[in-house]
């Protein structure tokens, strides 16, 4: 049988090479910008000269591929996770701020913002959760109503990333007996955002308040009142690129703790050599590279028919996430007082490890469908 089904094909050796350099380069500031509460314009301009961004963005409007590629965009977040939290946010929101408005946007709307979101001359956002509302998006608060050749959106979401920072963003409200999706900008009369909320490992983050805000009737993404379809798509195409994510960040975490074990010594033998501390390790290295072959499959059968594959890339998601907990866990346990060093790096991947959990659908959320499928098998 061929190695080669088993390895990632030449193309995407290459991004990855590609990813890497760009994590490379951020090093020196890439501390500083996973501690920020706004985008890093260092970052932000590192990133925009990497030409990366134009993964996220059809050909016909300056992207790189004729669709949106999961796995491309999966092994490009693996490496920038594995450097900075920020830098992998501000990608791959770039991709999921705007993929519904490349597959259901009107056509003037898409080249006036596509061409922007794919060199990072705009930065995207999607507006989802409420202050209410987080998984059950059928309790959304935000209305739509079609006003003659114009909607008005009226509502406030709450935990948007890039909130505040964004050009734009997709903003889902309910209209009718059904819900649809809006390109906002940021600029739109009735608009406003606020800051008041920070997380554990700091993250671009907002609240938008949006009193009335009319537009025309063009910028209502997709089909009145299938706004969940959207979403789903764009669910389908990223989600499985969080686990690629936190494969990176458990390699990172992984390394770490090899250096320093392997460096200090203790009762005349490396660290490394002590005890628990090999099976340690070695378990973070069964689990990272199970979780990265998921990831690859995954986003493989996403890029080939994204709603198909979402019950896997939702197990990517969760396996991946799940194992990057564990294996950044145990690099603070076998790295001692120097893993809870405030400022330090594995502290740092700490933090950043928790969120994934939650963010793009909680592990227990996934889990419940996911049992609900299997049962569905049964019928």
């Amino acid at each position: 049988m061929s190695e080669a089904l088993f390895e990632l094909p030449e193309a995407y050796r290459a991004l990855q090479e590609q990813a890497r350099a760009l994590a490379r380069a951020v090093r020196p500031f890439s501390a500083r910008a996973d501690e920020a509460d706004h985008i890093d314009p260092d970052m932000r301009a590192q990133l925009a000269a990497s030409g990366l961004t134009d993964l996220v963005v059809p050909a016909a409007y300056g992207g790189r591929h004729e669709k949106v590629d999961a796995l491309a965009v999966t092994v490009v977040r693996e490496a920038l996770a594995a450097e900075s939290a920020h830098l992998d946010s501000l990608f791959a929101m770039q991709g999921i701020g705007s993929y519904g408005l490349g597959v259901g946007g009107a056509e003037r709307v898409k080249a006036e913002w596509l061409p922007k979101v794919a060199t990072l001359g705009a930065i995207a956002g999607l507006a989802l959760t409420e202050p209410q509302v987080g998984s059950d998006l059928r309790n959304l608060a935000t209305t739509v109503e079609t006003d003659g050749d114009h909607v008005v959106v009226t509502g406030h979401k709450s935990f948007i990333t890039n909130g505040g920072d964004a050009d734009f963003y997709l903003v889902l409200g309910r209209q009718g007996d059904g819900f649809t999706l809006v390109l906002v900008p940021a600029g739109a009369p009735g608009f406003s955002a606020s800051n008041p909320h920070q997380i554990i490992a700091p993250h671009v983050l907002g609240d938008l308040h949006l009193d009335g805000v009319r537009l025309p009737a063009d910028h209502v993404v997709g089909p009145p009142g299938k706004g969940f379809s959207l979403v789903l798509a764009t669910l389908a195409t990223f989600r499985v690129s969080v686990a690629g994510a936190a494969v990176g960040l458990a390699q990172a975490a992984l390394d770490e703790a090899l250096r320093h074990t392997a460096g200090r010594e203790q009762f005349g033998v490396p660290v490394a050599r002590l005890g628990p501390v090999p099976s340690m390790l070695a378990t973070s290295w069964v689990e990272i590279e199970m979780a990265r072959s998921l990831a690859y499959r995954a986003a493989a059968a996403a890029s080939r028919d994204p709603l198909a594959a979402l019950n896997l890339s939702s197990m990517a998601k969760v396996g991946a996430t799940e194992a990057a907990g564990r294996v950044v866990d145990r690099a603070v346990q076998v790295m001692g007082r120097f893993g809870l060093v405030r400022g330090g790096l594995i502290e740092r991947l700490y933090r950043g490890a928790r969120p994934m959990r939650i963010y793009e659908g909680s592990t227990e959320v996934i889990l419940d469908s996911l049992a609900k499928q299997l049962l569905k098998g049964l019928k």
